[in-house]
Parts: C-alpha cells; structure tokens; sequence
C-alpha cells in the first residue's frame, strides 16, 4: 500500500471482531517497531503482546477501552535505559517508545490490520497487574485485531486544520 494512503486511511478501530490476527502479520508489525528511531539507538522499548485470557482480563479491568480487540500491545520503556537530553529535564523515553508504537500502528493498517490507541488507564496500577519490572514504565496500549463487520472511522476522521493554521516558518 502506499504509504501517503496508510497515514490517511488509518483510523481508531473502535469494534473488533474475533478473526486472529496471522502470525506473519503480526511479526511484520512488531518488526516495524524494532526498526523504529531511538534517542542514541538505545531502543529502551519493550512490547508485551497481551493475547492470553489473564492479561486480557487485566486490561478489561484498567480501561473500557480494548473494544473486543483479540491482542493488545503493551508499550513500555526502561527508564533507567533513555537519554537525558541537555538541561536534564527531559528524556528520550516517551518519545522514543511512541516513536515506536506509532511505526506499529502504521505497519498495522499497512498489513489490514486494525488498531486504536489507548492512553484511558493508569500506568502503574497496570504495570502491576501484569507484573513489569520495576524499571518499565507503560506508555501506551496498542488494540489489535480486524474491525468487525460494518466498524467505520468516526465521522469527524477527514476534518483536518489548514496546513496553515498548524505551520509556521521562522
């Protein structure tokens, strides 16, 4: 697929069905993570495929949000692995780690496969949950699956500000 339709097709599935996902497709997307830019190449990303009952169940129980998708990732850093930018107030981790989800995200879709990306939960109650090392902290949650029957991009999918209105050059 082209990539300029990937990022203008891409959507948040909000209604999964229960056909799996095939493990080529699968691989191919985890791939596209692997390969993913990280702050001095420290890849202190780390992507936990949540496909069995209990995890699952551990997600259902943070978020409403899984919407029936088969297999979530979840998108965690090492926070003792990142770069510390100048000045000491930021780090590569968050950066890094959506940097990586988001290359996922797009490897999906690219693949036919559906995704939604969820931020509705609390990180450290789940870390603990799905017992994370101490040293990991969840960025996201990546639903995975193929949209059931009928599922569309919200009706609001195209609106899209003036490249005007979000640019400016100095």
């Amino acid at each position: 697929m082209e990539f300029s339709e990937v990022i203008k097709n891409r959507y948040s599935c909000k209604n999964f069905s229960d056909k799996e996902v095939e493990k080529e497709k699968l691989d191919r997307i985890l791939e596209a993570g692997r390969l993913a830019p990280t702050a001095k190449n420290l890849q202190e990303q780390h992507i936990y495929v949540v496909q069995s009952e209990k995890g699952l169940a551990a997600i259902d129980k943070a978020t409403p949000c899984r919407y029936h998708a088969p297999m979530v990732f979840v998108v965690a850093y090492n926070k003792n692995n990142v770069f510390t930018y100048p000045g000491g107030k930021r780090d590569s981790g968050i950066e890094d780690a959506s940097i990586v989800a988001t290359h996922m995200m797009l490897a999906a879709y690219n693949e036919g496969v559906d995704s939604c990306w969820i931020n509705f939960f609390d990180p450290e109650e789940l870390a603990q949950a799905l017992h994370l090392p101490e040293d990991e902290e969840i960025l996201m949650l990546l639903d995975l699956g193929i949209a059931a029957e009928g599922t569309k991009a919200l009706p609001n999918h195209s609106s899209r500000k003036d490249l005007a209105e979000t640019v400016s050059y100095l």
